[in-house]
């Protein structure tokens, strides 16, 4: 995770570390298996939701070695893993059943919460309260600082003529490759990089990025909102170099120092991240 991957390789990694993920646990039950799952995944793979306990794997312990070595290299894992991915690639660990494996035939799995599906909730409640709303139909993934930038250019060309106020709901799920010291999450490192350019869009613009968790990162915030006045209030706490809490990946510090951490606790479920942008 701190070397950038995204959710499908960190669960074809996680899939050949366990006797349950990647179909296994299905394998093991006796009777019939339904699963029912709530996705937190872009593009709603069921085998990638969770790490697929009970639905068929196509990824093998060679796509997972090379992951590794694409993440950094062996050198940064455990011997543990290493060894036992090597098993595997070796064929001396059974590989997790495949698309057409009969042993699974008596499993069914649905997705009855989307990924998207928080994008509806979110739609409603902004009409509720006067907006017009613009949805980003490409989910927002890549590395979060990066993908916010690009975030914003797409807004404003997205609601250029379109009535105020208006709202964009955007969903996906991000990354963050760590070089730095400090504390944060990927969805408080993308509200920090969208507020470099929030007045591009207008003088009185607020966004946000959250986890639908309600856990982002290492911390106890969900995320964070930013203004066209965060950086300005910034100095005005005593942070004179804004940037450098991004560089040392430390924006929990940064948020926390001017209020603007969203703290909602964990929700027990999850649907991914979910970014929102208001423009009066």
């Amino acid at each position: 995770m701190e070397q950038g991957a995204d959710i499908y390789e960190l669960n074809t990694v996680r899939k050949h570390l366990s006797a349950i993920k990647g179909g296994q646990l299905a394998l093991a039950a006796r009777g019939a298996v339904l699963t029912l799952a709530v996705s937190d995944v872009v593009g709603d793979d069921l085998s990638v939701i969770a790490s697929g306990p009970t639905v068929p794997d196509d990824s093998t312990f060679g796509s997972a070695l090379e992951i590794l070595t694409r993440r950094g290299g062996f050198g940064l894992y455990p011997d543990s893993v290493v060894n036992r991915l090597r098993r595997g690639a070796a064929g001396g660990v059974p590989e997790t059943p495949s698309h057409g494996d009969p042993r699974l035939a008596r499993a069914q799995a649905r997705v009855i919460g989307p990924q998207r599906g928080a994008i509806e909730g979110a739609k409603h409640a902004a009409e509720s309260l006067g907006y017009h709303v613009h949805i980003v139909a490409e989910p927002v993934t890549g590395e979060a600082r990066q993908v916010a930038s690009r975030h914003i250019e797409g807004t404003a060309t997205a609601i250029a003529s379109l009535p105020r106020p208006v709202c964009v709901i955007a969903a996906g799920e991000t990354t963050v490759t760590v070089t730095g010291r400090g504390k944060g999450g990927r969805n408080q490192e993308f509200a920090f990089a969208m507020a470099r350019s929030l007045s591009t869009l207008g003088p009185h613009v607020a966004a946000a990025s959250i986890g639908t968790d309600g856990i982002d990162g290492p911390t106890d915030a969900a995320g964070a909102i930013v203004d066209t006045t965060t950086f300005e209030r910034a100095r005005a706490a005593g942070m004179a170099a804004p940037e450098d809490y991004l560089t040392e990946n430390n924006t929990y510090e940064f948020f926390n120092r001017i209020g603007d951490l969203i703290r909602t606790g964990p929700t027990s479920t999850n649907v991914g991240d979910l970014q929102v942008i208001l423009v009066a």
